[in-house]
Parts: structure tokens; C-alpha cells; sequence
């Protein structure tokens, strides 16, 4: 796996570097090694602490953690550990799952074991069907506020996307777009 540390607020020193590098490897064992398959961590360092993301790139997906703690390697261990939780997760999706997916192509399943609590949490309760009503960006924010919900679904009126609004939690907000564009 190819690794990039990059440092935010804090100048990413050899040792650093290391360290984080040394910590990561303990990954390399739940991966199919190949060129598609990259490591970035961001350190970022403040005041209060330290906060560590980690971003693993593979072929047909990514995982991503994010942790902050007092201790820049405590973070590093507490983001290693919340990779293999989603890694474990999805092995049991994907165990279920009737047609095998793709989305394993790159990850080394049988190197862990499968989560037993994702198979109490993974049931969909709920489908909701709506109409995508074509809006501007600030009508969108207007409506997701009045519903009081984190995430609002709609039709971008100037370039025809479905696009998500999400409440971000550093604050301010962000928007995700779909590539495809919707044909009528």
C-alpha cells in the first residue's frame, strides 16, 4: 500500500511520519495490494489536541475515519480500529448478500472476522419515494432547515443533478452531486 502523511497546523517530522507509517502497515494485512490501493492520513494538530483522518483508496472503494485525541498516536490507533469496524461491517454485508459485489475486489476478507452487531443494525426500516423539485442552492438550505433534518435531497435548477445538502460537523454545510444527469 502506498502511504501519505500530511500535516495540517504541525510540521510532519520523520518520526512522526514514521510512527504513523509503522501504525498503518498494521492494514496492509486486509487489503489486496496493488497500485489502486493508497493510504493518506491527515494530522492535524491544536490546542485541545490532535485529530487524525485516514482515507484507504481502493479500486471500487474508499474508507474513510476520522479521529480526534489529546494524543496524535492514541488517534492514530483509535482511526485504525474504526477502519476495521467498517471493514468488518461490510464483510458481513457482503456475506449476505445474495449476488456478490465488487465492492470486495481489493480487501482481503478472510483476514477478520465478520460483525456480529452489524447484522442487528444493517435491516432498512423505511423507503421513502420523493419528487425531485428543481431548486436553487439557498432553497434547498431554506427547506432542509425548516424540516430540521441534517441532509435534504433535490434537483439543482441550474445544472439539472440530483444533489444531497448536508449540515457539515464543523459547521457550514456541504453538497454532494450526482454525476449522471437525470433524462427526461
Amino acid at each position: 500500500m502506498k502511504y501519505e502523511v500530511v500535516g495540517k497546523n504541525i510540521v510532519v517530522t520523520d518520526a512522526i511520519k514514521a510512527a504513523v507509517m509503522k501504525k498503518l502497515s498494521r492494514m496492509d494485512k486486509y487489503f489486496i495490494i496493488t497500485d489502486d490501493v493508497n493510504c493518506r492520513a491527515v494530522v492535524m494538530s491544536y490546542k485541545s489536541g490532535a485529530k487524525v483522518e485516514v482515507t484507504i483508496f481502493t479500486k471500487m472503494m474508499d474508507f474513510r475515519a476520522e479521529v480526534a485525541n489529546p494524543d496524535l498516536y492514541a488517534a492514530v490507533d483509535l482511526s485504525i480500529d474504526k477502519l476495521e469496524g467498517q471493514m468488518r461491517k461490510l464483510k458481513t454485508r457482503l456475506d449476505r448478500s445474495r449476488n456478490k459485489s465488487s465492492l470486495g475486489e481489493s480487501i482481503a476478507f478472510e483476514n477478520f472476522e465478520a460483525d456480529e452487531t452489524a447484522k442487528l443494525q444493517d435491516k432498512v426500516v423505511r423507503t421513502k419515494s420523493i419528487y425531485l423539485d428543481p431548486m436553487s442552492l439557498d432553497d434547498a438550505i431554506t427547506r432542509m432547515e425548516a424540516l430540521g433534518h441534517n441532509f435534504f435531497m433535490y434537483l439543482d435548477e441550474e445544472d439539472e443533478m440530483v444533489s444531497v445538502l448536508y449540515r457539515r460537523n464543523d459547521g457550514g454545510y456541504g453538497v454532494i452531486q450526482a454525476e449522471n444527469k437525470i433524462s427526461k
